[in-house]
């Protein structure tokens, strides 16, 4: 049974309680209420909210619950990549911002304060938007668990200026002559990042390709896992891709399944000769020629080489990943095979990113529709017998 007791300030209320998962009696008390019934009002709310679950752990500080956020909900169910991810925002921007404020003490102003800081510290907008993810996540997920009844990362602002990253690819003319200088840099860098212009997959699932995963017959890649280049641990090598969608089938052309029956014939005579000191059991398609997989250190190297010595500007792997979106794009293909030959979550973010990057397709496009529109919007008018004059109408 709750008391009530009027203060300068408003009306207060004091009740006991029953912690439905301790058994242990605590005590709540909160003023500032106009009136008697308003606190009666908030007295009942907040007995009913006990009863749901909501605010039994009010003593648990915003750092520790994230801390156990990450052990209880985030190990073992994301990518390692992302599970990093979190746990530097936590530790370099969240937790000392924080310190030792409670969890059901965070409020939205307060959070608006904390993304406004990191944008004064110098932060792109996309940082912060980033370190929001994590605790918009975050905060989501206490709301679930009835720790907090409303989530303080929602209705939030960012201030800054995205940067105009501009889509990086390397243009069809040059393709030639980039795959001639990887050829001669060295054959197991050229095959690898032509299935990548070919086939527009990432690195990561380029470097964890297993022979059992081309199917030759049908002209098909599969594609369900990727490497984690910084893995201690052969167990840890291969983990999902990076999300749902990039599980996938893609199809191949003819001259890729040939290039690939041509690996497969040299990577068998790297077999034959290095026999047990070759890795069998990895079993990979794109590795270094004791069938190891390839370092990410030394992809990395060689391609910025490959591509000093065929005069194009620096550039990053991933931009093979857009070379072969636009090469799809140029050559006629839609929006939706694209996402699906890449792996995208939606086409909205095909869509976004590869619409307006080739200016090859804007000229196609323009071209198309003058042709298709030369014979209906270029015709002579003729009114009343003159051509080019006018006529008068009548309603």
């Amino acid at each position: 049974m709750a008391n009530y007791k009027k203060h300068k300030t408003g009306w207060e209320y004091r009740l006991k309680y029953k912690d439905p998962f301790t058994k242990k009696t605590r005590e709540k008390s909160e003023r500032g209420y106009r009136t008697k019934p308003e606190a009666e009002m908030a007295a009942a709310d907040f007995l009913k909210k006990v009863k749901q679950g909501y605010g039994m752990d009010e003593d648990v500080s915003l750092v520790n619950y994230l801390d156990m956020w990450m052990t209880e909900y985030k190990k073992g169910t994301i990518r390692k990549n992302t599970f990093e991810l979190h746990q530097n925002n936590i530790k370099n921007h969240i937790a000392p911002y924080f310190q030792n404020l409670m969890l059901r003490e965070l409020n939205p102003e307060m959070y608006q304060k904390f993304l406004n800081h990191l944008t004064s510290k110098g932060y792109s907008k996309r940082t912060v938007e980033i370190v929001h993810g994590t605790m918009h996540n975050a905060m989501e997920k206490a709301v679930n668990l009835y720790k907090l009844e409303k989530n303080p990362c929602i209705g939030v602002e960012i201030k800054g200026e995205k940067k105009n990253n501009e889509i990086q690819f390397i243009e069809s003319k040059d393709i030639p002559n980039f795959l001639q200088a990887a050829h001669q840099y060295g054959y197991i860098y050229w095959i690898f990042f032509k299935v990548l212009i070919e086939t527009g997959i990432r690195k990561g699932e380029a470097a964890a390709l297993k022979w059992t995963d081309i199917d030759f017959k049908n002209q098909t890649i599969k594609i369900d896992e990727t490497l984690d280049f910084t893995a201690s641990e052969s167990k840890e090598l291969f983990g999902d891709p990076k999300t749902f969608r990039s599980n996938r089938t893609i199809r191949i052309s003819q001259s890729l399944v040939n290039d690939l029956k041509y690996h497969a014939n040299w990577q068998n005579q790297n077999k034959l000769n290095l026999k047990d000191l070759y890795k069998h059991d990895l079993n990979l398609v794109l590795c270094r020629n004791d069938g190891n997989f390839m370092p990410k250190s030394s992809l990395f190297n060689s391609f910025e080489r490959i591509c000093m010595r065929a005069k194009l500007p620096k550039l990053p792997i991933h931009s093979l990943r857009h070379t072969c979106a636009v090469l799809l794009l140029e050559s006629g293909a839609d929006m939706k095979y694209v996402q699906e030959q890449l792996g995208h979550g939606s086409i909205q973010i095909t869509s976004d990113v590869y619409a307006h990057i080739s200016k090859k397709i804007e000229e196609q496009n323009i071209a198309r529709f003058e042709e298709y529109t030369k014979n209906i919007l270029n015709q002579n008018l003729n009114y009343g017998g003159r051509s080019g004059g006018t006529t008068q109408f009548n309603d």
